[in-house]
């Protein structure tokens, strides 16, 4: 049997294996093989095929796999409930200070209070939602980004 169909057969093997445990470990043996498969159809000698597959494999292990590892397992943040009014807009329907006034979240209205006691914030200012305290939305104006 010629040398690279070898090592395409062992790279078929990793690869199918790597299927069955999904563990992303065979699959960089599958590549390295390839790698090593590559230079038997080139003709190179068995001792060069055998550096190959161990620097490609070495390679991959070191390299590409903590990347792949800390890809599967990072989830998105993703933010439900209350957690994701925080940064949210909101327009205020009655005056809001250091009393509770109304604001609308959305489609939502909610009680609120301003999160600098000492602002009183007027009907129909564009506010964002600092945090929430039980019901509670604690606002604070928006900035103006193009003062006159």
């Amino acid at each position: 049997m010629q040398s690279w169909l070898l090592w395409l057969t062992i790279a078929a093997v990793l690869g199918i294996a790597e299927l069955l445990t999904a563990t992303f470990d065979l699959l960089l043996l599958a590549v390295a093989a390839l790698a090593a498969a590559a230079l038997a159809a080139l003709g190179l000698g068995t001792g060069l095929q055998l550096l190959a597959f161990a620097v490609t494999a070495a390679a991959m292990i070191t390299l590409v796999r903590p990347v792949a590892r800390r890809h599967l397992n990072s989830h998105p943040q993703l933010r439900t409930g209350v957690a994701a009014l925080i940064g949210r807009e909101a327009v205020v329907l009655s005056p809001v200070g250091r009393e509770p006034g109304r604001v609308r979240i959305g489609g939502e209205e909610w009680s609120a209070r301003s999160y600098d006691p000492d602002v009183l914030i007027p009907t129909g200012t564009t506010v964002d939602v600092f945090a929430i305290e039980g019901a509670t939305a604690l606002v604070h104006p928006r900035e103006d980004p193009w003062p006159n």
